[in-house]
């Protein structure tokens, strides 16, 4: 594809063609309920109505966000800290070559401790199954899928004694790890060259189809989700999702990535594509499947974005995830994997290299925070569709707002939805508390590009 492209993580400005054709191109012709946007696409607005099979990620219709991490054992402040910031879910290789050291044979060690150091702190898992295994397949020639350098690796597996083992070991470690709070992804962007030597739908197919089959029979109720692709990708999704492997899936998994001129509401037009998609391949009882983001995130590099921008992008792809239908949603990534400004990888994090909080971390905090145990009820109109007014109620009945502007910063009166009140609380989104502006006992609103939560008065009552 023409101009820029996305290798999951980073951002590059070329001339280049993805294999089967140009990923990046927006598909116009949606048929849904829309808001307006300064976007060429609208944005959809998507509400599943299947709650048993969203809640096997989370509380139905309530903030589940996650991280993903690049450790196994020890890091116990790093997990404390995940723990502390409200954090549900981390999101982790589960090695295949790591495990399998010789043929049949399986070492859990290391991954019983990081399952157990989650356990702990009330934190489940997304283990990806990857990636390939020396005992099974032969090294390679390959493209470096972050660099694009050539590089030597393992070959995904694709004979019929490769694809049985990987099989066999992924329905073990279900088998193993039963009823440990953990949901098993097939692979990691296996439309890049993740998959070795190159990407190759059929051969993935071949193998999430052995991977789901033998997981599903060692463990019925395993919570299985993949392709797991970088961006998303909709030729390579359709032929996924029209193979019939939605018949085992419980989530169809996708890495959002886009250029950084496009912020994460820009994601709308595209969860509403591959819902189409997911609605006409899917079995009858199965037509709503979730979406899951269980990878996205904004670097702080040089030529990324501002800490500041990174802070309110890190909520806003939850919050924004959260309104389209998707239950849970991962960001990308915990912790700086480095000190150079200009690297992309080394500024992806939430947290600095030696755990100092990022404005990302405060910023996801304050809303798991303000957000804990409030379940979204829909979204509240102001006339500006570039405006996000979202409202929330706990069991015990209380209200609460998560408001934003993807515009300049300007304010707002809720006069037709809200009740008059006395009075009501700001959090910012760096947790500040103040008390919030009101005209006659409407709520006045200053709208900006970091999310606030707005504590509705005890007894409110909506209209």
């Amino acid at each position: 594809m023409k101009g820029s492209f996305y290798l999951g993580l980073f951002v590059f400005t070329t001339s280049f063609f993805l294999p089967g054709g140009d990923y990046g191109i927006i598909p116009s012709g949606i048929k849904s309920h829309t808001i307006n946007t300064p976007f060429s696409e609208p944005i959809r607005i998507h509400r599943s109505e299947n709650q048993d099979i969203n809640r096997k990620f989370g509380p139905y219709k309530q903030v589940c966000a996650g991280v993903n991490i690049h450790f196994i054992t020890g890091h116990e402040k790093d997990l404390d800290m995940i723990a502390a910031a409200g954090l549900k879910f981390v999101r982790m290789d589960f090695i295949w070559h790591e495990i399998e050291l010789t043929k049949g044979n399986y070492n859990w060690k290391a991954y019983d401790e990081l399952t157990a150091n989650l356990e702990k702190r009330g934190i489940g898992a997304v283990y990806i199954l990857d990636y390939s295994n020396s005992l099974y397949e032969d090294t390679v020639d390959s493209k470096d899928p972050l660099t694009g350098e050539k590089q030597r690796g393992i070959a995904a597996p694709s004979h019929p004694e490769s694809v049985s083992a990987f099989a066999l070991w992924a329905a073990a470690a279900a088998k193993h790890f039963k009823d440990r709070n953990i949901v098993w992804e097939i692979w990691n962007e296996p439309n890049i060259s993740f998959w070795r030597p190159k990407a190759d739908i059929d051969q993935y197919l071949t193998l999430a189809f052995a991977t789901c089959k033998a997981v599903k029979e060692a463990v019925p109720d395993a919570v299985i989700i993949g392709p797991a692709t970088s961006q998303i990708p909709f030729p390579f999704i359709k032929t996924f999702v029209d193979s019939g492997i939605l018949e085992y899936l419980d989530g169809v998994s996708v890495h959002p990535y886009r250029d950084y001129s496009m912020s994460p509401e820009t994601a709308g037009s595209d969860y509403g594509k591959l819902r189409d998609m997911i609605e006409n391949s899917a079995p009858a009882n199965r037509k709503n499947i979730p979406v899951i983001s269980s990878e996205w995130g904004y670097s702080s590099a040089t030529k990324g974005v501002s800490l500041e921008k990174q802070a309110a992008f890190v909520v806003r792809m939850q919050l924004f995830n959260l309104l389209s239908g998707i239950p849970f949603s991962v960001w990308y990534d915990w912790k700086n994997d480095g000190s150079n400004p200009s690297d992309f990888e080394h500024n992806c994090g939430t947290v600095t290299p030696d755990l100092k909080p990022k404005p990302a971390y405060i910023a996801i905090r304050t809303m798991n925070m303000q957000l804990k145990d409030f379940t979204l009820l829909h979204r509240i109109e102001t006339g500006n569709g570039n405006d996000f007014v979202l409202l929330f109620r706990n069991d015990k009945g209380n209200y609460k707002i998560s408001a934003w502007t993807m515009d300049p910063e300007h304010s707002v009166m809720l006069a037709k939805e809200i009740p008059k009140v006395d009075g009501a609380m700001a959090t910012d989104g760096m947790g500040n508390e103040s008390e919030l502006k009101t005209e006659q006992g409407r709520l006045i609103l200053s709208l900006k590009a970091l999310p606030q939560y707005i504590t509705l008065p005890l007894g409110t009552r909506m209209k």
